[in-house]
C-alpha cells in the first residue's frame, strides 16, 4: 500500500529545492532503472507494478522495494504513459574538480543551457563518444531534474556531470577554449589542439560575455540554408563528431 508520506516525498522531488533537501532524485523507466541500479549510484528505493520487477534483473537486497498496482503506481509518476518502474537515487556528494584530470582530453563544458531535454541529449550524445565527463556553469538546467534524466536514456549513470564556475576553470587550466559562435572558424577546417574546452551557450542568448572572453578560437558551424540557428544539442553531436573523428584520421 502507497502511503501518503511517500507520495509526497516523491512528487516533491520533481522540484530542485526537495531533490536537494533529500539528496534523491528521480529515474522512471525500466531500462533507466536498470542503469542506475548495475552503476556506482546508489539506488534507495523502488517501486514497480507486480510483476515488471523481472524485467530489471537482480535486485540488490539493500533497496526498498514496493510494488504497487497501477492506479498507485500513477499517483507518483510524472509521465503521461509511465512504464511501472520508478527509482529514488541518491545524489552524489559533489566531485573536487581536479585540473589535472582535464590535461589530455576534451571535455564539454556548457554555459547556461536552461532546457532539461537539451541536457538530457547532450549527456547521451557525450557518452556516445565518449566522452566521460561535462562541466556545467552555476546558471545551467539542474542534471537531476525528472526531464533531464528521462532524456538521458541512462546515460546519466555513467557521465559525470559537475558544476562550477567556468571561468575560474579555464584561467587554471591553462588549455585551449573552443567556444561555439556565430562568428568563428568553419569547424571542418579548424584545427583542434590535442585536448581543450569545447564552450557551448545558452539557447537564447549564447556564451556569457565573461566566458567570451576566455574562449581562444571562436569555431561555428557553417550554415548552408536558411534556418537561423542550431539547437544547442545538436551543435554539441556535430562538435563532439568532428572532435572525435580527427582523433581517427
Amino acid at each position: 500500500m502507497l502511503s501518503k508520506a511517500q507520495i509526497s516525498l516523491v512528487t516533491s522531488l520533481q522540484h530542485k529545492k526537495f531533490r536537494k533537501q533529500h539528496g534523491l532524485f528521480i529515474v522512471e523507466g525500466i531500462k533507466s532503472v536498470a542503469e542506475f541500479i548495475n552503476s556506482t549510484y546508489s539506488v534507495q528505493t523502488l517501486f514497480y507494478t507486480e510483476g515488471l520487477e523481472t524485467k530489471l534483473g537482480k535486485i540488490p537486497h539493500k533497496i526498498k522495494s514496493y510494488a504497487l498496482t497501477a492506479a498507485e503506481f500513477q499517483k507518483i509518476s510524472s509521465l503521461t504513459h509511465p512504464q511501472g518502474v520508478l527509482a529514488l537515487v541518491e545524489i552524489p556528494a559533489a566531485k573536487e574538480l581536479s585540473v589535472a584530470d582535464l590535461q589530455g582530453t576534451f571535455t564539454i563544458c556548457l554555459d547556461d543551457i536552461q532546457d532539461p531535454g537539451n541536457l538530457g541529449t547532450i549527456i547521451r550524445t557525450a557518452e556516445w563518444f565518449g566522452f566521460k565527463q561535462i562541466i556545467c556553469s552555476a546558471g545551467t538546467v539542474d542534471a537531476y531534474n525528472n526531464k533531464v534524466v528521462q532524456a538521458t536514456m541512462g546515460s546519466l549513470a555513467r557521465v559525470e556531470v559537475i558544476y562550477t564556475d567556468l571561468v575560474p576553470l579555464f584561467q587554471a587550466a591553462k588549455l585551449p577554449v573552443y567556444g561555439a559562435l556565430l562568428a568563428g572558424e568553419n569547424i571542418y577546417q579548424t584545427d583542434f589542439a590535442a585536448a581543450g574546452f569545447i564552450v557551448m551557450g545558452n539557447e537564447g542568448n549564447g556564451l556569457s560575455t565573461e566566458v567570451i572572453a576566455q574562449v581562444d578560437k571562436a569555431v561555428t558551424i557553417p550554415r548552408i540554408g536558411d534556418a537561423e540557428s542550431l539547437n544547442v544539442a545538436v551543435a554539441t553531436t556535430i562538435f563532439c563528431s568532428e572532435i572525435v573523428r580527427k582523433r581517427f584520421l
